[in-house]
Parts: C-alpha cells; structure tokens; sequence
C-alpha cells in the first residue's frame, strides 16, 4: 500500500510549480502599452465621461426645477402677503366706519340730550 503522505522532495516540486504557474500567470497579463488595454481603458473614459455628462444635466435639471419651485413659493408667499394686507386694509376701513357711525349715534343722543333741557 502507497503511503497517503508525500515526501519533501515532492512537496518541493509542487511548491516550486505552482510558483512557476503564478509567475507565468502575472507574466502574461498584457503591459501597459498594449492595444488592447488602451482600448479597454478609453472605453471606460468615455462610459465615465458620459456617466458625469449625465449626472451634470441631472444636476442642472434639478437646480433648475428648485429654482422654479422656490419662484412659485415666493410668488404664493408674495400674493399671501397681498391679500394679509388688503383684509387688514378693508378691516381698518369697516373699523373707521364703525366709528364714524358710533360717533354720529353719539352725537345724536347728545343732541337729542341737549334737545330735552
């Protein structure tokens, strides 16, 4: 029967082969210079390059779109203030009104007073 464990010399080997394979490994990705990682890398500019493009209209979509909405809050807050002082201005003049009217309903009862002596 074999014996299940491997001596030193093949755990060397194997040690020494996979160090091969990985060195292979790292020796074959292409260099910096090569056609195809140039290509791949102005592939990924332009998909980058077109992702911010459209992150900027969104932005300026967006700006634009607070922009109008704070417009329509002002210009409600504007008219609100508008209406806050014809109602005062319209209350003042009933208030004036009244009394004028109180005044003249005085006057009578003391005309009327003065009238009776």
């Amino acid at each position: 029967m074999k014996s299940l464990k491997k001596d030193f010399n093949e755990r060397l080997t194997t040690a020494a082969d996979a160090k091969k394979a990985l060195l292979e490994k790292f020796k074959a990705r292409p260099s910096v210079d090569d056609p195809a990682v140039a290509e791949r890398r102005a592939e990924r500019e332009a998909v980058a390059k077109a992702r911010d493009q459209r992150l900027a209209e969104r932005g300026i979509t967006r700006a634009a779109e607070e922009k109008a909405r704070l417009a329509a809050e002002e210009k409600a807050r504007q008219e609100a203030h508008v209406a806050a002082e014809t109602e005062a201005a319209e209350r003042e003049a009933r208030e004036a009104a009244l009394e004028i009217e109180r005044k003249v309903a005085r006057d009578a009862r003391y005309a009327a007073r003065k009238a009776r002596k």
